[in-house]
């Protein structure tokens, strides 16, 4: 077992570039979509991170759940680096963190009844015998508050926030310590993001879950987090407890993103 103080995932000094179609050969433009970036999500722990669209939020996420390799600095997973991922680490990976995107939709394979779709990390990654994951399975829909029905039905036959309550069901099939949840709810109707976020909410009490949650909404990201991030052009601009940055925001920059986001959901929306 780790220990407890040891961050479950540790960005360390981290920048991406990514070469650009313009430009020539031998002088091709860059840009640097992540530039010196240190993350630690500590045990239990709840980090959001905010910008708006090319801030480099995402990019961040990718590194993290291994989908994009940094250019320079190095990643760890509860003290393992892992910056060069092998087909085996990416598989303990795939243990460890689990990811949420943005659109349902798009996330979840359309051919797949839902309870195949809860059965399948399970059977990649060969969790427990037949009737184990059954129960896993059940124990999924529970969670995240779906009725049985539901394993029987196709993502397309869901609506928006059941879907989304499938993929989140999805992603903690493994019981990974930690989530990356990237816009989790932007695709949703603002009724329905209250859910998913009380959600998220829940399963991070109950279960002890770490979270990275990143979105362009900074009014979201105080709900959940207990500690912000406010990027811009691939910079950590400002980063303290929650109350604090949204309180008395140090940065220029998130002083013009509080002012610029008129609350969508009250903090103290109603279960």
């Amino acid at each position: 077992m780790a220990d407890q103080k040891e961050p479950i995932i540790f960005l360390d000094d981290i920048s991406v570039t990514f070469r650009t179609r313009t430009g020539s050969i031998l002088h091709p433009n860059l840009v640097h979509a992540v530039q010196g970036v240190t993350i630690k999500l500590m045990p239990g722990e709840t980090i959001g991170i905010v910008g708006e669209s090319g801030c480099g939020k995402s990019t961040t996420a990718n590194v993290m759940c291994g989908l994009q390799s940094p250019t320079s600095g190095h990643v760890y997973f509860q003290g393992t680096d892992v910056t060069k991922r092998t087909a085996d680490l990416r598989k303990k990976i795939g243990r460890v963190v689990s990811v949420v995107f943005q659109d349902p939709a798009t996330a979840l394979n359309p051919r797949m009844v839902v309870r195949d779709q809860l059965q399948d990390p399970l059977l990649v990654h060969k969790v427990g015998a037949s009737a184990d994951q059954e129960r896993r399975i059940n124990e999924l829909v529970e969670l995240v508050g779906l009725p049985k029905s539901a394993l029987r039905a196709l993502p397309g036959q869901l609506s928006g926030g059941q879907r989304q309550r499938v993929a989140i069901a999805r992603a903690m099939s493994l019981n990974p310590s930690a989530i990356i949840a990237d816009e989790p709810t932007s695709a949703l109707d603002v009724s329905v993001r209250a859910q998913i976020l009380n959600l998220l909410t829940d399963l991070k009490s109950e279960l002890g879950l770490s979270m990275i949650f990143i979105s362009h909404d900074i009014q979201t990201v105080r709900y959940i987090s207990d500690r912000i991030i406010v990027m811009n052009h691939g910079q950590i601009m400002e980063q303290g407890p929650a109350q604090q940055v949204f309180n008395d925001p140090q940065d220029e920059y998130t002083k013009t993103l509080l002012g610029a986001a008129p609350s969508l959901l009250h903090p103290k929306i109603g279960r």
